[in-house]
């Protein structure tokens, strides 16, 4: 039993010693460390336990985030390569209670387990749950594959991570008052997709009953060809030569490392191209298989999911492209990259970006809707699954034209509404609305926290019927309601486009297989040939 004013917690590897938040009335316990260093020797390798300590360790203050850029003007670098912690968050009782698990979003390169939003006293309080944040390696040190460069390398380390903190979790969450049998793993944009990633991912079975993944890219991975395009520019932004070992990036200075992953990311034209220098990899072993494939085959967890995504996630695309020529040539270049044969089809089923709003709501679709309703359609006949869209935004942000941008569904699930930089933007909204929106929310997240269903006013993402379309689609604003196959013209037109497979036909995707694995253009090796050592 953890003593309500002095929350000491036993864990596999020592005692924690947390506090009770004075404010929020919460029992946490902050930077508890779930795994060993990955620093040095041990950079771009598999994760390793964290080992013992005496006595009890100090868990009162969060611990640094995960080595990254901070992408302004003076190139600064934060957080430690030593960043395999998490953050626990519980009311103040001593109920057992479900367990959330949250992997933060940041575009695979930022992020903290202890952003403000992110904190979750108000929503471990609002759904009775232990809430748990997770720490993990990003960008160059986390979401980029080394195996070309050597073979030590493991593919994925940001996902054998969040795989590490799950197991730590089943091990020792029940000292902590969670039930490590009613887990629910969750994240938003980049943690969406970890979630989707986790339910392919064949060592993290088990580990969770339930996902929700909010605003995810779970198309955004790199096949090993891609990645090794990327380590071939990082290796020129460092001014190394091509011949550069593992061992000689092992001994570069962490934050040279993430300088340059931050200027080959700053200097693309990732968003607009659909692809970024950072993402997962296929590899056969922790993502066996392209998501898409994963589940359309029905081999990913068979666990009740709820994905949504918000209605103007990219509202900040309205003013990329001034012309609708320069619209057209953008989404055209950015579509074809991926199918050029069925490229057209989609841009019809936008008007062409006519109009910005039109350019705005193609990229945002291509990044999160789309491949979340292919990922929902296949799902549904795996376990029970619920798509939303958030749709929620004050009249100043719709005066302002960003409506209810990406993350702004974040404030409402975690009730918390000033702690994000866009809710900055809108002081001046109405208290009274959002909390309503922030009450329904929490109800349904909670309601799947406990039972593995939202409320029973949220139908199932199910199939066409007599009197029904199908494709039941929750919607949170102002008035909730529930709409049935929203956007069905662009939804056919994704449905028979391709978004698997990017860069089949640029030449410096070809280069970098013929220099790094040594094969003729004709000759490019396969996945399977590859390996997934």
């Amino acid at each position: 039993m953890i003593a309500a004013k002095n929350p000491v917690a036993h864990t596999a590897a020592g005692k924690v010693r947390g506090i009770v938040d004075e404010l929020t009335g919460v029992r946490t316990w902050r930077g508890v460390p779930y795994g060993a260093s990955t620093a040095s020797a041990c950079r771009f390798r598999a994760p390793q336990p964290v080992g013992r300590w005496a006595g009890e360790r100090d868990a009162t203050t969060f611990a640094p985030p995960a080595m990254q850029g901070t992408f302004g003007w003076r190139d600064a670098v934060v957080g430690t390569e030593d960043c395999l912690t998490l953050d626990i968050v519980r009311p103040d009782t001593d109920d057992v209670l479900p367990v959330v698990v949250y992997f933060h979003g940041g575009t695979f390169v930022t992020g903290a387990s202890n952003e403000k939003v992110l904190q979750g006293h108000y929503l471990a309080k609002a759904t009775d749950v232990v809430y748990v944040s997770v720490n993990f390696r990003l960008g160059v040190l986390g979401y980029l594959d080394f195996r070309s460069v050597g073979k030590d390398c493991v593919a994925n380390p940001a996902i054998m991570d969040q795989i590490l903190s799950l197991e730590w979790i089943h091990d020792n969450i029940a000292n902590f008052g969670g039930d490590p049998n009613k887990v629910t793993i969750m994240g938003e944009s980049a943690g969406g997709a970890a979630v989707m990633h986790l339910m392919c991912a064949p060592a993290a079975r088990g580990l969770f009953h339930h996902a929700v993944a909010q605003s995810p890219p779970p198309a955004s991975v790199h096949s090993r060809l891609q990645a090794a395009m990327w380590v071939r520019e990082l290796i020129n932004r460092l001014g190394l030569p091509r011949t550069t070992t593992i061992d000689e990036l092992r001994e570069v200075d962490a934050e040279e490392l993430v300088r340059a992953g931050q200027s080959m990311l700053l200097n693309g034209k990732q968003l607009v191209q659909l692809n970024s220098s950072f993402m997962p990899t296929v590899d056969g072993a922790t993502m066996p298989k392209h998501p898409i494939d994963t589940f359309e085959e029905g081999e990913q967890a068979a666990v009740p999911l709820i994905v949504g995504t918000n209605s103007d996630e990219a509202s900040f695309a309205k003013a990329i492209y001034q012309t609708t020529k320069q619209r057209q040539r953008a989404a055209r270049r950015a579509l074809e990259n991926f199918d050029a044969e069925n490229a057209l089809d989609v841009l019809r089923a936008y008007g062409y970006v006519g109009e910005r709003g039109d350019f705005a709501d193609l990229i945002a679709d291509a990044v999160f809707w789309a491949p979340s309703v292919i990922l929902a359609t296949a799902h549904r006949r795996k376990a029970p699954t619920w798509m939303y869209r958030f749709e929620y935004a004050s009249a100043t942000m719709r005066r302002l034209g960003l409506g209810a941008m990406h993350t702004a569904d974040l404030v409402a699930v975690f009730g918390d509404a000033n702690a994000t930089r866009a809710s900055k933007l809108d002081r001046f909204g109405s208290k009274e609305a959002f909390e309503e929106v922030s009450r329904v929310m929490q109800y349904h997240w909670g309601s799947f926290f406990h039972t593995g269903a939202p409320g029973a006013e949220w139908p199932v993402y199910g199939f066409r019927s007599d009197d029904k379309p199908g494709r039941a689609t929750a919607v949170f604003d102002l008035e909730p309601r529930v709409e049935y196959d929203p956007k069905a013209s662009q939804r056919l037109a994704w449905e028979s486009f391709d978004m698997r497979e990017w860069g089949n036909n640029r030449q410096d995707l070809i280069d970098s297989a013929a220099e790094f694995f040594g094969v003729d253009v004709p000759d490019l090796p396969t996945e399977d040939e590859l390996g997934t050592e």
